[in-house]
């Protein structure tokens, strides 16, 4: 650098590493440039005078590892409260006014089971067409009321009609068919009877010869041969007349047994006939019992089915409440079961007729019929607030229904410390329940205060802090 300013260079800049300048790495140089009157320079010296240096404290341990230090301590700080939350105690701070706080309570359990039930018809008929047509009438409306055998409707069936007359055609052959045989057996009935007669005569008469002719023999009128020739002629006649009498006989068995088939055969076609009007009857649809047309789903000129279903009959001299229970219930309802409803202060009491135990969206259906009077203007569809009573009154430890059940399924609840300003979380056994109340089987007593609202917001928590 310094062959470049006396050569003739204005100006250079010279730079050396920070840290080969400490002083730890040796004395530091220095050089002086000289400048003419334009300031340029003129000569450098350097020069080695160190007593112008000032030795720069040695940096500690500290400095340089410093964020090294701080990230380590950062990280075991977090160690440090991971594990305590994993195995210390869970606690959160809460105001008194988001809780729902209840007294435990020793007091009467009333076992029943609240829900709201439906009034229906006792019994409702569904309408189906027996036999297949078109609909040409309609006799009834909806919400008629109908006596049974009242018409609801009437329907046309070429076809069926043409069946019908074909079949009565063919009745009239069979029966007509019919006679004539019959006449013809009962005239030969007589002939075997008029022949049965002869016979029987004419053995008989051969019976008295043959005793004659013996009783001339005795006296000597006849001889020995003439008795002889009696006696082979009335031994071939009575033989004769007696085959004669067994094909009768078997003649007049026949007879019956053919008589016995035609009138079978006849009461078949008769019974055919009566079908065939009985399906034309069915082109009628009429009402199976007295009730209320609830609804007709037809239309003049409409084709109908065999067996499809029109409408329905609401059978309105009796009446039964619907309802739907939780499936917690299903073990303790069962048929016969009391029940009442309360309708303007006045209870009126019912049974539990029928249980499906079939359990769809947590529920089962249950029907209750009335068991003395009903209220009045009872309609169909109307509800009432139903209870069915599962068992007597019994002293309990008892507490107010609340959310804490839905969020710890009745296994523990936050129990208050003496002075209420804590609720730890203590483990209970729930029993029964109603609308109102459950009963506690263990983990609490009577004068306990208990967290039974709220449990939503809490989390997992241990501990609750409650701020008055």
């Amino acid at each position: 650098m310094h062959e470049y300013l006396v050569r003739g260079g204005e100006s250079c800049m010279a730079g050396f590493v920070l840290k080969n300048t400490l002083s730890d790495n040796g004395g530091v140089t220095r050089g002086i440039c000289k400048m003419d009157n334009q300031n340029k320079s003129t000569s450098f010296h350097e020069s080695t005078d160190t007593s112008m240096d000032k030795p720069l404290p040695k940096r500690s341990v500290w400095v340089r590892y410093r964020l090294y230090l701080w990230a380590i301590t950062a990280f075991c700080a977090f160690i440090v409260f991971v594990i305590y939350n994993l195995s210390g105690v869970k606690k959160l701070r809460i105001d008194a006014n988001k809780l729902g706080i209840a007294k435990v309570e020793q007091a009467k359990f009333l076992d029943y089971v609240d829900a709201e039930g439906i009034v229906q018809p006792i019994l409702t008929i569904k309408l189906n067409v027996l036999e297949a047509g078109m609909v040409q009438q309609l006799v009834a409306e909806e919400g008629a009321m109908l006596r049974k055998g009242d018409t609801i409707l009437v329907m046309n069936n070429p076809e069926l009609t043409r069946i019908i007359e074909e079949q009565e055609d063919e009745w009239q052959k069979q029966r007509i068919l019919y006679q004539e045989r019959r006449l013809e057996m009962d005239q030969k009935t007589i002939l075997l009877k008029q022949q049965t007669l002869q016979a029987e005569f004419e053995l008989n008469r051969l019976v008295k010869d043959f005793q004659l002719g013996e009783e001339e023999f005795r006296m000597g009128v006849k001889s020995k041969a003439q008795l002889e020739v009696q006696r082979e002629e009335y031994t071939f006649k009575a033989r004769s007349t007696a085959l004669l009498m067994d094909g009768l006989r078997q003649d007049s068995s026949a007879t019956c047994l053919r008589r016995e088939l035609m009138d079978n055969d006849l009461d078949r076609a008769r019974k055919n006939r009566l079908h065939a009007g009985n399906r034309l009857d069915n082109l009628v649809v009429r009402a199976p019992m007295d009730g209320q047309l609830s609804f007709l789903n037809v239309t003049l000129g409409q084709r109908v089915g065999q067996a499809e279903n029109i409408g329905e009959i609401k059978v309105m001299d009796n009446y039964k409440l619907n309802t739907l229970l939780s499936e917690y219930y299903i073990d303790r309802i069962m048929v016969g079961l009391p029940a009442s409803v309360t309708y303007q202060g006045v209870k009126y009491p019912l049974k539990v007729s029928k249980v499906v135990p079939e359990v769809k969206d947590r529920q089962f259906k249950v029907d209750m019929v009335f068991t003395g009077a009903k209220p009045e203007n009872v309609r169909i569809g109307k509800s009432y607030r139903v209870q069915v009573e599962l068992g007597l009154p019994e002293t309990a430890i008892v507490i107010p229904r609340g959310d804490f059940y839905q969020s710890t399924g009745g296994h523990w609840i936050y129990k208050l410390n003496a002075s209420g300003s804590k609720a730890i979380r203590t483990p209970i056994t729930v029993g029964r329940q109603n609308p109102v109340q459950y009963e506690i089987l263990s983990g609490l007593s009577a004068g306990d205060k208990v967290v039974v609202n709220g449990y939503t917001r809490l989390g997992d928590v241990e501990e609750l802090i409650i701020n008055e």
